[in-house]
């Protein structure tokens, strides 16, 4: 897909969130007689907390269309499908049975050369497992197999569903914090200036807190990878789990740190300093060693 399509998906995405919420705030909450004032301390803690709550929600609401759309996901129909493709299928079914999952996930494939699967949707039984051409192509049967359990596991994790709410918390207090120190700073200086030194330092706030969160949500990333870790090695198994991890490792140590093939997978083999404060991913050789360690 062509960047301007991308820049077209994330404005779509932006202006139905947008529209969503407004509506939200200004023709729902009203009929039951709430009205947010953001000029209070009550009315702008409230109003942060649906705009960050709302933006989380609405993403993880259009997360299986997103990838379809913007990542060109194609749904595997087992009735057309050859009999690889109907093997992958299998092979997530079986693993999301094991998992406990009542509604089995649907199953897809996008063409890349990147080593990647992900797991989305906005629950346990509205779920998508997609992974890429690149995967397909490089991994083994066993290796594969490992792969999916980490993703099944994500969903029987209910992953999706607590990101969002962490990501949520932490767009809320992005969105208080920065329009109350921006209003205290503002009512230092002349009146006439007061308002636009008010929309400066908000912004730049906006910018500040939000770097800072991204550790947080980071962090909790990294927590649930290392849940989705031993859930794959529970379902698919420990030695699979961790062949799955060494082929990517591999792969990693032997590319570029920007190569395409890895980037999307936000992971590395060894730590990277303050910025591994902001990875989404623990590096892979704590990963293996977790799972070596499990009973």
């Amino acid at each position: 897909m062509t960047w301007l399509k991308r820049i077209g998906f994330f404005l779509v995405v932006n202006i139905l969130v947008i529209t969503t919420i407004s509506i939200f705030l200004n023709v729902v909450l009203p009929l039951f007689g709430i009205r947010l004032d953001p000029s209070s301390m009550t009315g702008l803690l409230g109003f942060c907390f649906v705009w960050g709550f709302g933006g989380a929600f609405i993403s993880l609401l259009l997360s299986k269309w997103m990838a379809k759309s913007m990542m060109g996901v194609q749904i595997i129909d087992t009735a057309t499908a050859g009999p690889e493709a109907r093997n992958l299928v299998a092979a997530v079914h079986e693993l999301a049975r094991k998992a406990g999952l009542s509604k089995m996930p649907e199953v897809g494939v996008y063409e890349s050369p990147e080593l990647n699967a992900f797991a989305t949707g906005p629950s346990r039984s509205n779920s998508l497992v997609a992974v890429s051409s690149g995967l397909l192509n490089s991994m083994n049967g066993a290796e594969i197999e490992g792969v999916l359990g980490h993703e099944v596991a994500h969903i029987a994790n209910g992953d999706m569903v607590t990101m969002t709410l962490i990501q949520g918390v932490v767009n809320s207090f992005v969105l208080f914090f920065s329009r109350i120190i921006s209003r205290l700073i503002a009512s230092s200086v002349d009146e006439k200036y007061s308002y636009m030194v008010q929309y400066l330092l908000t912004i730049l706030f906006d910018i500040a807190f939000s770097l800072l969160g991204s550790i947080v949500v980071a962090y909790f990333s990294r927590i649930r990878e290392y849940r989705a870790d031993q859930g794959g090695a529970r379902y698919a198994g420990r030695e699979k789990m961790i062949a799955g991890l060494r082929h990517l490792q591999r792969t990693f140590d032997r590319l570029e740190p920007d190569d395409s093939s890895v980037a999307t997978l936000k992971i590395s083999s060894k730590p990277a300093g303050v910025m591994a404060l902001f990875s989404t991913h623990p590096p892979l050789q704590e990963r293996i060693e977790r799972l070596q360690k499990m009973a």
